[in-house]
């Protein structure tokens, strides 16, 4: 990770980071605390279910996506929390064995006209897996601070 700063995230590009692969364990360890449907947290129900096999929760991939952001795009001396997120989407479930990653664009950047030392950054967030399947995506709004 590097110093970014408001100026560093120029609408259109585009970056790629990750990855982090899915266990069981974890599959169910989250669900059975946040989310405990029988498809995330017991394998023979999740097999008899209409996805034919364990899932991780959407919360889950989401947590694991905001991970993969702070880690490798959101940088620690700029960024200054979210406003929130649009267009939250679960595309595709997300399987014991998958290894994920974030593709990250940014759509918009726009300098605050009340706070002239930030600015507002919108970027679209697509979890991929290993076969390049979007298994979730969103538009996060960011704060960050100018350079």
């Amino acid at each position: 990770m590097t110093d970014r700063y408001f100026e560093d995230y120029v609408p259109g590009s585009t970056q790629e980071f990750g990855s982090v692969k899915v266990t069981e364990a974890e599959i169910i360890e989250f669900a059975t605390k946040y989310d405990p449907q029988p498809f995330h947290v017991d394998p023979t129900a999740a097999a008899q279910s209409h996805f034919g096999g364990l899932i991780a929760s959407g919360w889950h991939t989401a947590g694991l996506m905001m991970r993969l952001l702070t880690e490798n795009y959101l940088s620690p001396v700029s960024s200054l929390g979210s406003p929130g997120i649009d267009e939250l989407r679960w595309r595709k479930p997300v399987r014991p064995g998958d290894e994920l990653r974030i593709r990250v664009q940014v759509l918009e950047a726009r300098p605050s006209k009340s706070k002239p030392d930030r600015g507002l950054v919108r970027s679209l967030i697509e979890v991929r897996n290993q076969d390049d399947e979007v298994v979730f995506s969103a538009i996060a709004l960011n704060f960050v601070l100018r350079g």
